[in-house]
């Protein structure tokens, strides 16, 4: 057998394959998204509708990015965008990410602290649609289908999911009036949940549709703030007011304690259904020189 060489041991190394992942994948969406923009200012098209399409063009430039780069890098087959199961996927996410969201901003409304304003044209929707969609796509790629993936690989299923919430909690702790209790509310709510849902599905689709129903659900349907950001149109125009345990004050409702409840109830089922189905990776140092294998949908 032939001896890999130092050099292959680095290039294959699971943080430099993270660090590569994550440079190749931003710089293509970095120099695709202001290209775009130059080619749609040359048009007609509404400002609103021009956002949802350099959302989607975004987007498959980081699906697109991410499938060359892993099938070449690791040289195997893409199956986290496999159409196995894509239907039962989206739909899970789908449905999963409306119903807790609408959870959430039930709790303030039944505490007296949801107004509705106003119901504005359906067309408010493009906006928040277009953020929601290419939001869901880029992060669910880089947190769960880098960072986690890799990270899995080698110290297992439940230290990567500690990991790659801590890290998800981090980065939005810099968002607009955000604060440590919201930044770790997000990391149990979004980095546990999304997580749980790609061990569970072992696919990207699941964690896609779910993060993209909660930002959707959340900005265009109830009118709320998304991390702390403020969405210009919405279809409800609504007043959110109330102590910020369950309201999550300017950080708007990801912020609240039931968010973080909610969110944790189907985090557990989907981790216990995982191990049942024997889909938990375990660390290198308890495999006992057993392939890396995960049984699938």
């Amino acid at each position: 057998m032939s001896k890999i060489s130092l050099g292959q041991k680095a290039l294959h190394f699971p943080l430099t394959k993270i660090i590569v992942g994550l440079i190749v994948c931003l710089a293509i969406i970095r120099v695709g998204q202001p290209l775009v923009d130059k080619i749609l200012e040359l048009t007609s098209i509404n400002s609103d509708l021009a956002k949802l399409i350099r959302g989607v063009i975004v987007a498959i430039l980081a699906i697109v990015s991410y499938s060359y780069l892993f099938k070449h890098y690791e040289q195997r087959e893409i199956t986290e965008f496999s159409k196995n199961n894509l239907f039962k996927n989206l739909i899970l996410g789908l449905t999963l990410g409306v119903v807790l969201q609408a959870l959430t901003i039930l709790v303030i409304y039944l505490k007296g602290g949801y107004t509705i304003i106003s119901i504005n044209p359906v067309l408010y929707i493009i906006p928040p649609l277009a953020m929601a969609f290419t939001s869901a796509i880029v992060e669910e790629i880089l947190l769960r289908g880098i960072v986690f993936r890799i990270t899995e690989e080698k110290l297992g299923s439940y230290l990567a999911l500690l990991i790659s919430a801590a890290l998800f909690g981090a980065m939005h702790f810099a968002n607009p009036n955000s604060s440590l209790t919201a930044a770790v509310g997000l990391a149990i709510q979004a980095g546990l949940l999304l997580a749980a849902a790609y061990i569970y599905s072992r696919n990207l689709w699941f964690p896609i549709a779910l993060h993209f129903a909660w930002n959707f659900t959340q900005s265009a349907i109830f009118g709320a703030k998304v991390s702390g950001n403020t969405i210009s149109k919405t279809l409800i125009t609504s007043e959110i007011e109330g102590a910020v345990w369950y309201t999550g004050g300017q950080f708007g409702p990801e912020g609240s304690v039931q968010a973080t409840l909610f969110c944790l109830i189907p985090t557990i089922v989907l981790l216990v259904l995982s191990h049942k189905a024997g889909r938990i990776i375990k660390p290198y140092w308890r495999r006992n020189n057993e392939p890396l294998t995960v049984a699938l949908q």
